[in-house]
C-alpha cells in the first residue's frame, strides 16, 4: 500500500500547554478559546466560513507516539479495544473536535470549546453540518453514564509515549 502524506495547512492555538491541562474532550473546555492559524496560502478557502456556527477540525495528536490496541480510557477502569475509545495513542494519530466558530478576521479563525494542546497541527476543517454529521444515535456503549466525567477529567500521561 502506498504511504498517505499529509501536509498541516495551519496551526492550532490553545491555552494548553501541557498534557495534564488540557480536557479530554470540548464538552469539559466550554469556557476555552483557541485560535486557528491558517497557513496564508490557504486563507481564500476559508470564504464563506462565517456562515457556519461550528467547525469539525481534523488535526495530528503530534505527541502521541506508538499505540497500543487494548487501553484504559480515561472515562472507565476497565480495558477497551483502542477503536472503541477516543485515545489520542493511534495508528494513525488523527483527533477530531466539532467547535463553535466566534468569529474570523483574514487567515485566522477564533474557536470556542477547544480541547487540544497548543501548537497542534491542523490537517483539515470542514463546517459542521447537523443533517449531515449528527444521526440520531441509539447505542454509545460503554460510554453510557460518562458525559458528565467528560466535563470534569483532564489528561494524563496514560497515552505518553513509552521509553
Amino acid at each position: 500500500m502506498a504511504a498517505i502524506v499529509m501536509n498541516p495547512i495551519g496551526t492550532i492555538c490553545t491555552p494548553y500547554r501541557t498534557v495534564e491541562e488540557m480536557p479530554i474532550q470540548p464538552i469539559g473546555a466550554a469556557a476555552a478559546q483557541g485560535k486557528i492559524v491558517l497557513e496564508a496560502a490557504y486563507a481564500e478557502g476559508l470564504d464563506d466560513i462565517e456562515g457556519f456556527s461550528h467547525l469539525i477540525l481534523i488535526y495530528q495528536f503530534h505527541r502521541a507516539k506508538g499505540f497500543d490496541l487494548k487501553v484504559k480510557p480515561f472515562l472507565d477502569d476497565q480495558v477497551h479495544g483502542l477503536f472503541a475509545t477516543r485515545a489520542p495513542r493511534r495508528p494513525n494519530p488523527i483527533g477530531l473536535s466539532v467547535v463553535p466558530l466566534l468569529r474570523r478576521e483574514g487567515n485566522l479563525l477564533w474557536v470556542g470549546a477547544i480541547d487540544v494542546l497548543d501548537g497542534t497541527p491542523l490537517l483539515d476543517i470542514k463546517p459542521f453540518v447537523p443533517d449531515f454529521d449528527a444521526p440520531a444515535v441509539t447505542s454509545i456503549g460503554w460510554l453510557t453514564g460518562k458525559k458528565r466525567q467528560a466535563e470534569k477529567v483532564r489528561s494524563d500521561r496514560r497515552f505518553a509515549p513509552s521509553g
